[in-house]
């Protein structure tokens, strides 16, 4: 089965990430989000990106994959994290970051050339959080769950990192 990437709208990937996420609902926002057809035209996937999260990681230059979303087709995470990353190098991006949980694999990540940055332990769920908006946070979460940061980088032309680059 041949796949093709193509533009969604922010609203179409939220109703498919709600259709289809195992454990998290969609995000609130994004710079863009990315679909995936088959060959009769059918949404089998999609990816949404935007802003890191975690504050101390948006400096400008540094996209987040938000969520990756699939009916289950074969390599088709792979396909979208590719496209993520060539369109955030296109728009000027340096790095680009995502997080798993750990226990998953990861392994359309490295296929994508992804690398594993660091281990994060379990935080608290936001239903344990102090958070006067407790109902308007996710329910499903990654709270009380470990997980794996994972970026990867523009690399030199030899293909050594470098700094900045």
């Amino acid at each position: 089965m041949r796949v093709q990437i193509s533009p969604v709208t922010l609203r179409v990937a939220k109703a498919f990430i709600s259709r289809h996420h195992r454990h998290n609902k969609p995000p609130v926002g994004h710079k863009f989000s990315i679909g995936l057809r088959n060959d009769a035209g059918e949404l089998i996937g999609v990816a949404t990106a935007g802003r890191p999260v975690a504050r101390h990681l948006d400096d400008g230059l540094t996209l987040e994959v938000n969520r990756t979303c699939t009916t289950g087709e074969r390599n088709a995470n792979s396909a979208l994290y590719g496209a993520v990353w060539r369109a955030a190098k296109a728009m000027g991006y340096q790095r680009c970051i995502t997080y798993t949980r750990a226990d998953e694999s990861g392994a359309s990540l490295r296929a994508t050339g992804f690398v594993r940055v660091k281990e994060l332990p379990p935080r608290k769920s936001w239903a344990e959080s102090s958070v006067a908006l407790r109902s308007k946070r996710d329910p499903v979460g990654n709270g009380g769950v470990p997980r794996v940061l994972w970026e990867i980088r523009r690399m030199s032309t030899t293909g050594i990192r470098i700094k900045g680059e």
